[in-house]
């Protein structure tokens, strides 16, 4: 078995993949890289994937796929991954190439423990293509540091400050336990791969290092600012996706478990609530309200934790003074925190 599969959902990534690809390679056999070929047809990445495959039989697998989105590379990902630990990593990205050799022994050690720890996390960098700029997120203070622990250790996350699948790397099986099953043809679906999975990892293991390369600033990014507006209809899908496969208000498992997926869906309501806000049609405001109202349907509980921790107390406010304050607050808190 190998040790980390590293899934590479690549579509017309030719520009770019190669890099992605060589700074995985430095991780030697016990990686096993899957270059998941999710129907490009606009360029070459076909062929640069059976390439890589050519060059490093025992490290990298091409698959060829119809186009289904990023959703659906990484998902074939997990089926076909060999590794006992999993990782995704965008074809734009790179990972640190003088961390990965630290990250291989400590999950070389989790591989030889009666109970191999369920996700590891670490550092990411936003790389910021505009202006030539990065900055590091960390978990410092947040989480404990080089030991295992559990939830009851999580600390309170800042507003800009969650674990992302830049982040973390889950044991393999834990995922397919799960049932994690990311949509296709949408956009955003990362926030399930880190959702979906939470309830099922009893033991975490943070290292203070700077591993993953997160590349920010193309205008064709779904993370670009007109992008999450235009495609708000997507961010409203994985939404619901998060909604049905887990209410947190259910949860029997750590109040600090409940907690934390409480926060990250009331970020993901807001993030949506502002974008919906700044399209100013009539239209969006009606899916804001629809949003309120099936939350409110599903459970009167999780209605009120989501209201009061989302800030939606907006809502009240008259239409177009409520888009100046959170399109304001929004454009400050991207200046200061840099995250698209």
């Amino acid at each position: 078995m190998k040790l980390l599969t590293v899934a590479v959902p690549c579509y017309n990534s030719a520009a770019y993949m190669e890099h992605c690809l060589d700074t995985l390679l430095t991780g030697g056999e016990e990686m096993e890289i899957l270059i998941v070929n999710d129907g490009s047809t606009k360029d070459n990445t076909a062929e640069i994937a059976d390439r890589y495959q050519a060059a490093y039989p025992t490290i990298v697998k091409a698959i060829h796929k119809e186009n289904g989105g990023h959703g659906s590379g990484v998902n074939a990902g997990v089926q076909h991954a060999a590794g006992m630990y999993f990782k995704v990593v965008d074809s734009d990205d790179w990972v640190n190439t003088d961390v990965l050799p630290q990250i291989l022994a400590k999950l070389r050690e989790f591989a030889a423990s009666p109970e191999p720890v369920d996700m590891l996390i670490s550092n990411y960098t936003y790389e910021h293509a505009e202006d030539g700029t990065s900055r590091t997120l960390k978990y410092t203070g947040r989480l404990p540091e080089n030991r295992v622990f559990g939830w009851d250790e999580v600390g309170h996350f800042r507003p800009d400050q969650h674990i992302l699948m830049h982040s973390v790397i889950y044991r393999t099986q834990l995922l397919r336990d799960s049932k994690t099953e990311l949509l296709h043809h949408c956009f955003y679906v990362d926030n399930i791969f880190v959702y979906q999975p939470l309830p099922f990892v009893k033991t975490m293991y943070y290292m203070d290092v700077n591993f993953y390369c997160y590349f920010i600033g193309r205008e064709d990014q779904s993370v670009n600012e007109e992008n999450f507006i235009r495609q708000v209809d997507q961010q409203l899908r994985v939404i619901y996706r998060l909604l049905e496969v887990c209410n947190p208000m259910t949860l029997e498992g750590p109040r600090r478990l409940r907690n934390y997926m409480l926060h990250y869906l009331s970020m993901m309501i807001l993030i949506a609530s502002v974008f919906l806000t700044l399209g100013k049609t009539e239209e969006n405001e009606a899916k804001r309200r629809k949003l309120w109202m099936d939350i409110h349907a599903m459970d009167e509980k999780l209605y009120r934790q989501l209201r009061y921790r989302s800030l939606c107390g907006f809502a009240s406010m008259p239409v177009v003074r409520k888009r100046q304050i959170l399109g304001n607050g929004y454009r400050l808190a991207r200046k200061i925190y840099k995250f698209n």
